[in-house]
């Protein structure tokens, strides 16, 4: 498990690399195009500030979008008593409890490391979860938690923002000044590369954030499963929560990787760009956990 941890550290800086890579070729396709290439190492340092602000806010940001409230021990003691004591067992600091008050089963963590960490469910979570399958779930979010999903899931949601800015740009730029290229053959080149720079960088980018989401959900399952010693407490909330539905009211697709299960209607699209493996295969893992232990 230590291993994983020191992985996900180094996978984070690796991640830091192609995205900074993607902003440079960006700049560099918006200079060019723009006929002032000098202003390219401005491009990427303003869009490394953008991305350092982000990420500070972000779990603030995430808390917004998806109207989640902080909650103290008073407000939900069931809740609280778990939390704390998954947290005094794995031996980390308690993070802040939020609720979203939404009927559909869920849970999500977010921050930058486990001293700014944030755990929270939804209102539907407690309501149908008894106390074993809420502290899989909790223990499940705590294992993002501990292995340091967090950090890279808010360093993935500052960049694909900083990349998506900069293609929505790019493309603006790219229509408005299409019309006076079309007599240069060179001038020509950069609007089919701005276009198509455009069109793929945030693809390229949100492939990889969801990639690296998919795979650390199994880990933060088997992570959480260690830790309560009962894999069956977060197979069956998780084969609850496939059948009552995990879909939010208002699920927002930027914050979409931080939930427990997928928090967006499905569709073909969403199924392409899924931050989440299937239920029914994180269940059989955990059952297989189970008759291994």
């Amino acid at each position: 498990m230590y291993s994983q941890i020191a992985a996900n550290k180094r996978k984070t800086v690796f991640m830091m690399v192609v995205f900074v890579l993607l902003i440079g070729g960006l700049g560099w396709l918006f200079g060019e195009y723009s006929g002032q290439p000098a202003i390219t190492p401005y491009v990427l340092i303003g869009a490394v500030i953008y991305a350092a602000i982000s990420y500070a806010a972000g779990s603030k940001m995430a808390m917004a979008l998806n109207k989640a409230q902080q909650i103290e021990k008073k407000d939900n003691p069931r809740l609280w008593r778990i939390v704390e004591n998954l947290a005094i067992t794995e031996g980390m600091p308690m993070p802040k409890v939020y609720v979203i008050n939404d009927k559909a089963p869920n849970a999500f963590a977010t921050g930058r490391d486990p001293n700014h960490a944030i755990v929270g469910v939804t209102s539907g979570l407690l309501d149908i979860m008894d106390d074993q399958e809420l502290e899989g779930v909790m223990a499940h979010e705590l294992g993002h938690v501990k292995n340091y999903d967090i950090r890279v899931s808010m360093i993935a949601f500052a960049l694909v923002a900083v990349i998506s800015i900069l293609a929505d740009i790019m493309l603006r730029l790219t229509w408005f000044r299409g019309h006076d290229n079309n007599n240069n053959s060179g001038g020509q080149v950069f609007f089919v590369l701005g276009i198509v720079a455009a069109i793929l960088a945030p693809l390229v980018a949100t492939m990889i954030q969801l990639s690296i989401s998919r795979k650390r959900e199994y880990l933060a399952d088997a992570t959480g499963a260690l830790t309560t010693r009962y894999p069956e407490g977060l197979a069956s909330a998780l084969e609850k929560i496939g059948a009552y539905g995990s879909v939010l009211k208002k699920g927002n697709p930027s914050t979409a990787h931080l939930f427990f299960a997928n928090p967006l209607r499905k569709n073909s699209l969403s199924k392409l760009f899924s931050t989440h493996p299937p239920v029914a295969e994180r269940v059989r893992i955990l059952r297989e956990m189970g008759r291994g232990a």
